[in-house]
C-alpha cells in the first residue's frame, strides 16, 4: 500500500496462521523445505492482502527468529517484501514448575503459562515493510492475572488458585506487547499485539473463560488509564486473535463488547464475502451476529460455527479509509487458498495519515 503516490495510508493487519506444529523445530523443517501446501498457502494469503504491517498469530517461536525468517521469505517469493521483524519468546509453554489446573500433576501443558506442547509454541510476530522500534516496544507479557483490577481468578463455588499459583500465573496465555513503527512522514503508530486463550477447554471450573474475559479486558482497563503501565503515547490500533465473538460463541462475551464499545477506539466492521457465504451452514444459521463479520470457519458438527474472534482496532483519532476479511466467496480466486492456510482469515484496515 505505501507507494510513491499512496504514502499516506497504511495497511494493518492481522492473521491466526496456522503456522504451529507438534514440536520444536518443525515449522522450520517445513517452511525451508518450501514444499509443505498450508505454510505456502499461509503466504500466499499475506502476498494476496499486501500488508504493510502485520501481525501473525499462531507460530511457532525460536531464539533466532529463523522460522519467522522463513516465513518472510515465502512472503516475498511470493512478491511482498514485509523485511522488518519482531518477536518475543510467549508465554505458551513457558513452565511454571506448579500444578496450576489442580489436576495433582505437574509439568503438564496445562501447567504452563499458556497452554502449549512445548516452549515458544504457538507465539506471535510482527512483520513490516516500515521500520520498528524494537528498542522502544513495551511486553507486558509478564504482568500477573492477580493484578488485572476486578480480575475473575475465583471459580463458581468461590475458589480462587492458591497464593502460589497467584504469585506466577502471568495474565496473557500467548503474549501481550505495544510495538512502534516508524512512520514515513515522521512519528510511530503503535501495535497494541495480544492473542488471547480460547474461553473452552481446560478445567471444569470455567478458568479458561474468565481468563480469556480478563485477558480482552486488560486493554479496556490500558486504555482507560486504569493500570500500572500507562497507555501508548500516540497513534495506536489494537490487534490479534481475542477469541472472543461479541453475539456468538461460549465466551463471556461481554468483555469485547465493552472494548468495542470503548470511546477510544473504532471498529471499522470489516467484512467477506465468504463469511457472507457461510453464514445460512449449519450452526451459523442460529448465530445473531453478521456472518459477513466472521474471522474464523468453525462450521462442523461439534463446532460452535463461525465466528468473529480477530480484530484491528484503530484508535478513534484515526481516519480509516478501507477494511475488510480476506474470505473469497466460494469459486472465485484465492478461496481455495484461504481455506487451506488456516481456519482463521486475515483481517486488514487501511488507515490514511
Amino acid at each position: 500500500m505505501l507507494g510513491a503516490e499512496e504514502a499516506r495510508t497504511l495497511r494493518v493487519a492481522t492473521f491466526s496462521a496456522g503456522l504451529a506444529r507438534r514440536g520444536p523445530g518443525l515449522l522450520l523443517r517445513d517452511l525451508q523445505g518450501g514444499r509443505d501446501a498450508q505454510a505456502l498457502a499461509a503466504a500466499r494469503v499475506v502476498a494476496a492482502a499486501r500488508p504493510d504491517v502485520l501481525l501473525l498469530t499462531d507460530i511457532d517461536w525460536d531464539h533466532g527468529q529463523a522460522a519467522l525468517a522463513a516465513f518472510a521469505a515465502l512472503v516475498a517469493a511470493e512478491g511482498l517484501a514485509l523485511p522488518h521483524r519482531f518477536a518475543l519468546r510467549p508465554n505458551r509453554g513457558m513452565a511454571t514448575g506448579l500444578d496450576l489446573d489442580g489436576d495433582g500433576r505437574r509439568g503438564t501443558p496445562d501447567d504452563a503459562q499458556g497452554w502449549a506442547p512445548f516452549a515458544g509454541a504457538k507465539g506471535m510476530a510482527v512483520l513490516s515493510a516500515l521500520p520498528l522500534a524494537a528498542e522502544a516496544a513495551r511486553d507486558f507479557s509478564a504482568f500477573l492475572w492477580r493484578d488485572l483490577p476486578g480480575a475473575l481468578l475465583a471459580g463458581p463455588d468461590g475458589a480462587a488458585p492458591s497464593e502460589p499459583v497467584l504469585a506466577v500465573q502471568r495474565l496473557a496465555t500467548t503474549a501481550a506487547w505495544d510495538v512502534p513503527v516508524a512512520l514515513p512522514g515522521g512519528g510511530r503508530l503503535h501495535l497494541l499485539a495480544f492473542h488471547a486463550g480460547p474461553p473452552v477447554f481446560g478445567p471444569p471450573d470455567g478458568r479458561n473463560r474468565r481468563r480469556n474475559h480478563d485477558e480482552v479486558t486488560f486493554w479496556r482497563l490500558l486504555l482507560d488509564g486504569a493500570l500500572p503501565v500507562p497507555p501508548p503515547a500516540g497513534p495506536f490500533v489494537l490487534l490479534g486473535t481475542a477469541n472472543l465473538d461479541p453475539e456468538d460463541g461460549a465466551g463471556m462475551r461481554a468483555a469485547i463488547a465493552a472494548l468495542l464499545a470503548h470511546p477510544a477506539l473504532q471498529d471499522p466492521r470489516p467484512a467477506s464475502p465468504g463469511g457472507a457465504a457461510a453464514g445460512a451452514r449449519g450452526r451459523n444459521a442460529a448465530h445473531r451476529g453478521d456472518p459477513a463479520r466472521d474471522t474464523a470457519q468453525w462450521d462442523g458438527p461439534r463446532q460452535p460455527g463461525n465466528l468473529r474472534v480477530d480484530y484491528v482496532l484503530p484508535a478513534a483519532g484515526l481516519r480509516v479509509v478501507g477494511a475488510g476479511v480476506l474470505w473469497p466467496a466460494p469459486g472465485e480466486a484465492l478461496a481455495e487458498t484461504v481455506a487451506a492456510a488456516s481456519r482463521h482469515r486475515l483481517v486488514w484496515v487501511d488507515i490514511a495519515f
